[in-house]
């Protein structure tokens, strides 16, 4: 499978948004290849999106937001869950795509002793999921994904206009146009999207 270049995530983070949808990210471990589709993802982008982690200004914590594209952006939440973005657009222009959910392909075993017995259909529908299938930790943010050998995203299928739904993005706290904006996209009907 070919990989996903650099070209390809310098772009519009809303293009980007919708075109990963249906690649596939891939994790090596232990030289053991797991992978599944992209289903669902939601789009992050500059310090006017109330929503982004950018929103504030530059911080240790989003550093990685604002270098190049084609990096993994991962961050801890709640004390307990991390989550997978992937940095999009120009060097120094804060934005990313969150990795909400797969549709398991590859390395199934593997993903669900990672996820303590759940059934097939929960191990990787929700952001938090997804990185416990796949052993994603604090160790990732940073990685270039278009280089590295234990992380990365490859082409997958391709998806027509209409299999993509869009909504506001979920548990979203912040001002009324960052509740509002349609910046969740998903496969419809696909079984292992979120909600």
């Amino acid at each position: 499978m070919a990989r996903l270049e650099r070209d390809f995530y310098q772009r519009s983070t809303l293009a980007v948004a919708r075109e990963l949808l249906g690649q596939r990210l891939v994790r090596v471990i232990d030289s053991e290849r797991l992978s599944g589709l992209i289903v669902e993802v939601e789009a992050y982008i500059g310090e006017d999106d109330a929503a982004c982690h950018a929103a504030r200004g530059r911080t240790p914590r989003n550093e990685v937001m604002y270098g190049p594209p084609g990096h993994a952006y991962v961050y801890f939440i709640y004390g307990m869950h991390h989550c997978l973005n992937v940095v999009t657009e120009g060097e120094g222009f804060p934005a990313a795509v969150l990795i909400r959910a797969l549709e398991p392909l590859v390395g199934l075993e593997i993903m669900r002793c990672h996820r303590s017995g759940k059934p097939d259909r929960e191990l990787t529908n929700g952001p938090a999921k997804l990185c416990q299938a796949l052993a994603i930790k604090m160790d990732f943010n940073g990685v270039d994904l278009c280089t590295s050998e234990v992380l990365f995203m490859e082409e997958g299928r391709r998806v027509a206009q209409e299999e993509i739904g869009a909504s506001p993005r979920i548990g979203i706290k912040a001002d009324e146009l960052a509740k509002s904006v349609p910046w969740r996209f998903y496969l419809q009907g696909n079984d292992f999207v979120s909600r």
